[in-house]
Order: C-alpha cells, then sequence, then structure tokens
C-alpha cells in the first residue's frame, strides 16, 4: 500500500541529463552540453550520487551551461521554504520532511488525490513566486528576448514510492541530508509527522 512519496529535484545545473553517474533524461537539449555526451537514463531506484566518476569531466561539462549553476544562499533557501509552505497550506498536502540544500531539495510527502508529478510542479512554482516576491530569485535579472527568466529548478523528479514500513526510513534520510553535507538540521514549520494509517 502506498502512502508516501520520496522526491528529489535539483536546482538549474544540479544534475545534468549526461552525467556519467546516470540521469532520469532521455535527451540532451543543448549541442554545447550534447559535446560531452548523450543522455544517460537510468531506470535505478537508489541514489547514484555515491557512484564513481570522473568529477573533473562533470564540472567541465557544466561549464557549458547557458547559465551559472544554481547554489541557494540561506536566504533563497527560506523563501523556497516559504513557497512550499504557502502551497502546503493551499492544497493541504502533508510533508513528512523537508530538506532545502544549496542545489537540491528531498521531500517526504503523503499520498494525496493530485499525482506526485504535479505536487513537484506547483510546489516549484510556489516557490519561484515567493523568490520572485522576495526578489532575491537566483536569476533575478536574466531574461530572454521574450521576458522570461531562466528556470532555476531542472524539470522533473526522482521518486521513490513509499509502503508504511519506508516512511520512517526515508523522513530520517532526509532529516539526516543537511547534518552529512555539513549543514545544521532543518525544521520547517509546514512540515508535520505522519499520522498511522
Amino acid at each position: 500500500m502506498i502512502v508516501g512519496y520520496h522526491v528529489i529535484f535539483g536546482a538549474y545545473g544540479f544534475w545534468l541529463p549526461n552525467d556519467p553517474r546516470g540521469s532520469w533524461s532521455d535527451f540532451v537539449g543543448s549541442w554545447e552540453l550534447f559535446r560531452y555526451g548523450a543522455a544517460t537514463k537510468t531506470t535505478q531506484r537508489r541514489s547514484l550520487a555515491g557512484e564513481a566518476h570522473d568529477r573533473g569531466a562533470r564540472l567541465v561539462a557544466k561549464q557549458s551551461l547557458k547559465h551559472r549553476p544554481v547554489r541557494f544562499s540561506g536566504l533563497q533557501a527560506r523563501a523556497v521554504a516559504r513557497g512550499f509552505a504557502r502551497f502546503v497550506e493551499r492544497r493541504a498536502i502533508a510533508v513528512w520532511a523537508c530538506a532545502i540544500m544549496p542545489d537540491h531539495v528531498h521531500l517526504v510527502l503523503a499520498q494525496k488525490e493530485m499525482k506526485v508529478e504535479q505536487a513537484v510542479i506547483q510546489m516549484k512554482s510556489a516557490a519561484t513566486r515567493q523568490l520572485l516576491r522576495e526578489r532575491c530569485h537566483p536569476f533575478l535579472d536574466s531574461v530572454d528576448a521574450g521576458g522570461k527568466r531562466p528556470k532555476y529548478f531542472a524539470r522533473g523528479e526522482w521518486k521513490v514510492f513509499l509502503d508504511p514500513p519506508d516512511v520512517s526510513r526515508a523522513i530520517r534520510y532526509v532529516e539526516e541530508n543537511p547534518v552529512k553535507e555539513g549543514f545544521k538540521r532543518q525544521r520547517w514549520k509546514f512540515v508535520t509527522p505522519p499520522v498511522r494509517w
């Protein structure tokens, strides 16, 4: 019985479609980036972040991105959280864990009538609106000829479907993620403990 999801989505430039460890992408949309290889689509359900790879080659490929990779400051991370909180309040969705890292986000969400992919899209939109409202969007001063600002979150998400026994493990993983990376543990007011099902 699926009761929730562990979702990870990256900021712009966090995980390239041709990352040597594998990616969620079917294609590389930029010729400059394609020069470093085709998409490395994987169906792995486990994290590939710790896989051995040529880190230097990956960083060189990132230099061909149209914009610099996004790294959230503390102020931006708090704005993202306030955007998430507005969405959670409006949609009455339960968030059981959240870690907003400098270049990606971890969430544990309760299963809802809304598809998880749609929830992620709407959470990204709510965060974008909040970053703009607080005038701290990473690409605040960058607009294209049509007046559009570059997206600061990458397209898509990585998700794991959670059965009841998986929930506490996923929550613990998300809560410990900042600490493992040398940051303080995060506590967001919109995060609530799971109810018993």
